[in-house]
């Protein structure tokens, strides 16, 4: 018999989904009093190298309103050729291909260990994907030379059939084109005006209208490789790679630094906003509806213009939190609703975009959030395009699988089906609603709502989405006993390769009595799975609500669900306890209290957008390390292990390695400090010792290898500067408050029991004690 844990595990490895309830509570009120939502995270693109090819369409009910697809949870009836839909119990005959099908020949859709399979529909018409390259020439020599390497360099990346475009912008923007022979031809637009999709087609002299000869008129799907192919109306902007590889790279390495005069004093005139809405109108008058990315390279804030975020007086720092609470932001509110409006049309058309901001102050990232967590491109924030950081991210955005295929997807639409019994709240991550109706659509809405299909328009293997859903049965006519409730996810996505291909999951679990069986139902939490479910709603709610009101709201959920599956005595603390799989659910949100997500306190406005951003794809293992950073201690007394994220843990003998996914951080102890600077490790006789500095070094380097994007790395000492970084999330258990207490003197407290942090923060212990105090309360 496997445990929770083992089942909970296999699904997430063959499904790519985790359930915060494995057992399924039977009517509404049920549901509402267990605190954490029924919800699921499903990552769609989870590889999954061992599916079978299967080049056939998909099997749906026959139905109208249902469409399900043929699933491992059907019933089959073989001598009479029949299935039976598990959601709308409808009696379906298999297609005449089916024929030969019996329970020793079963199609692969119907074996179990395939509850998720993909289908590749090869009747489809193929499109390569596009890329357009959105270039910021507003930047110094050094840094748009570091740029031009990497644009280079990522044109061998990309498959040879895609078609790429690019756009560079500076004061003027300039369309190039592609295919001018011995001169290099560009068409130049003001910064300062915004421009509609079909005032993009006119001028670029694209479409219909402005085509020069009758081939560009009709695209015949399918004619003879001896005809003349007919030529794209967008050819002189967007070419495949493989025709325009020399020219695109000429052109790159040409490129010039703005050349618009800065005064002294002034800022670069920087016109991001107006040269997205070209990208944008590009791809949406010549590609709609096929998969493309818009990848912007930013240097600076947009300081003309649509868009605009800030003026050019370097006098005039750009907005901080303390001024979005005082509602000090002159240009905020309607750079929001430029990009914000950009981002609905390119998240319709299926086309992504991409930000990559590299400069030491803020880059306007806020206002541009949308055009990133719509569409699901990536954000990624540096210092510099100089920066190792920069550059392996950006290599690792053309990471390859073991068909040499690009790690991502374009142009995808996901479905989510469920039994009678459920309905489908919303969906929280990097999508937009498609706004279809259906009768499983609840009225209660989390995130974005109203609809059974979100729009996805990139995907990679580790893109996770969050879905929530509500039991629809009253308390007075549950669901019987011994049934199953299903979930269908249908992602309809291209391919890299240009063919359409869909990925379906199905999956079940057991419906049981809260008030009977309430411990069928708790021994099934999920309490990993519910941390970051809980930590995107809050995410979410951020976005809109008040920093306090979103804290105090935590908090009452967390006393709640103690209240409902602690163990204790009525007004007694000491008695208080929760079962294993409930015991790291607290700390969990107290982590999630203090993390960056929630505490605006040190960090811009741009710096909270990327964090946010970041959790709000990521799968559940990266998500909680997000929420509580992982430490691991080296020391000469054994291997490498992790210990508790604690100021206890700080010793002056040992090593620490912190992930916190953005940073990872290795501290010297306050003796190897010492050590090292006395250089100890040069030393034949203190082998050892230079083999403990180098451990945590190599374990960094592994996590470096792989992680997207690629973290900050921070060598740090007793007493150092960045020392911070660790201490700031570090839970303080020893402080200035309470280092004297029992009669200590300061220096053992040191020695010992690990470093004090000088800080007013409440400690976990504390923080568990008020929290047993008020569950166990008779008056909250």
């Amino acid at each position: 018999m496997t445990t929770y844990e083992e089942f909970i595990q296999q699904n997430e490895d063959r499904d790519g989904v985790r359930l915060t309830w494995n057992v399924w509570p039977s009517s509404r009120i049920d549901a509402s009093r267990l605190v954490v939502p029924l919800a699921c995270l499903y990552q769609p693109l989870k590889e999954r190298p061992d599916l079978p090819p299967i080049q056939y369409e998909p099997v749906l009910c026959t139905r109208s309103n249902c469409r399900a697809i043929l699933n491992p949870l059907c019933q089959v009836d073989y001598r009479a050729k029949l299935w039976v839909c598990n959601f709308c119990f409808q009696r379906n005959p298999f297609p005449p291909q089916y024929a030969a099908i019996s329970e020793q020949h079963q199609p692969a859709e119907l074996i179990p260990g395939f509850s998720t399979i993909e289908y590749t529909i090869t009747r489809a018409p193929t499109m390569p994907p596009v890329f357009v390259f959105l270039v910021d020439t507003c930047m110094d020599e050094e840094e748009l030379d570091a740029l031009k390497d990497s644009l280079q360099m990522s044109l061998s990346l990309l498959p040879p059939n895609a078609l790429v475009g690019l756009i560079t912008f500076g004061k003027m923007i300039q369309v190039h084109e592609l295919g001018a022979e011995g001169c290099s031809k560009s068409y130049v637009f003001r910064g300062t005006k915004d421009l509609t999709a079909k005032q993009v087609q006119d001028m670029l002299g694209i479409g219909r209208g402005a085509a020069p000869g009758p081939q560009q008129q009709q695209q015949m799907p399918g004619q003879p490789a001896g005809a003349a192919a007919p030529v794209p109306p967008a050819h002189r902007f967007l070419q495949p790679i493989g025709q325009c590889d020399a020219a695109l790279g000429d052109l790159l390495s040409e490129l010039q630094r703005d050349p618009w005069p800065v005064p002294q004093g002034k800022r670069y005139l920087r016109s991001t906003g107006a040269a997205l809405s070209i990208a944008v109108g590009l791809l949406e008058c010549t590609y709609p509806n096929t998969g493309g990315r818009i990848m912007t390279f930013v240097g600076g804030p947009c300081s003309q213009g649509p868009g605009q975020v800030v003026d050019d007086e370097l006098k005039h720092p750009i907005r901080s939190h303390h001024d979005i609470h005082k509602d000090n932001v002159r240009f905020m509110k309607k750079a929001i609703k430029h990009f914000d409006a950009l981002a609905l049309r390119a998240a319709t058309n299926g086309h992504s975009v991409d930000i990559y901001s590299c400069a030491l102050d803020q880059t306007g990232l806020l206002e541009m959030k949308q055009l990133c967590n719509s569409t699901g491109g990536h954000m990624v924030m540096g210092d510099s395009f100089n920066s190792s950081l920069f550059k392996q991210t950006f290599q690792r955005v053309f990471a390859r699988d073991g068909r040499n295929d690009l790690k991502m997807a374009f142009n995808a639409t996901l479905e989510v089906k469920c039994s009678r019994e459920l309905k489908i709240s919303g969906g929280i991550g990097s999508c937009v609603s498609l706004n279809v109706k259906s009768p499983s659509v609840s009225d209660v809405e989390i995130g974005m709502g109203n609809t059974v299909q979100w729009k996805l328009c990139t995907l990679n293997p580790s893109s996770t989405v969050a879905y929530f859903f509500e039991v629809v049965n009253q308390h007075a006519a549950p669901i019987p006993q011994g049934g199953r409730g299903c979930i269908q996810f249908i992602t309809q996505y291209q391919h890299p390769s240009g063919q359409r291909r869909i990925r379906v999951t199905t999956l079940a679990r057991n419906w049981a009595d809260a008030t009977s069986n309430v411990h069928h139902i708790s021994a099934g939490f999920d309490q990993e799975a519910a941390a970051v479910l809980m930590a995107r709603m809050v995410v979410y709610r951020a976005e809109t609500d008040e920093g306090p009101d979103i804290l105090r709201w935590v908090d009452r959920q967390l006393i709640r669900l103690c209240q409902k599956f602690g163990e204790y005595s009525k007004d007694d603390p000491n008695s208080f306890r929760l079962s294993q799989n409930f015991s790291l659910f607290p700390q969990f949100m107290y982590h999630l209290r203090r993390s960056q997500f929630l505490q605006v306190f040190n960090n811009s406005p741009d710096e909270t957008t990327f964090y946010r951003h970041m959790l709000m794809r990521e799968d559940l293992t990266q998500s909680l390390i997000m929420i509580q950073p992982i430490l691991y201690s080296y020391s000469f007394n054994g291997p490498p292990e992790p210990v508790l994220l604690d100021t206890a843990s700080i010793q002056a003998d040992r090593i620490l390695l912190m992930d916190t996914f953005f940073q990872i951080l290795i501290y010297h102890g306050e003796t190897i400090a010492q050590w090292r600077a006395l250089k100890y490790q040069d030393m034949p006789e203190y082998e050892n010792f230079k083999q403990l500095l180098q451990a945590p070094v190599d374990d960094a380097q592994e996590i470096l290898q792989t992680r997207f994007p690629m973290p900050r790395y921070i060598d740090t000492e007793h007493g150092g500067s960045q020392a911070r970084f660790l201490l700031s999330k570090v839970n303080p258990s020893q402080t200035h408050n309470n280092m004297y207490a029992y009669g200590q003197v300061s220096f053992v407290a040191t020695a010992d029991g690990g470093a004090p942090v000088l800080t007013d923060d409440v400690s976990l212990q504390l923080f568990m004690e008020h929290l047993k105090k008020l569950a166990v309360s008779t008056t909250t």
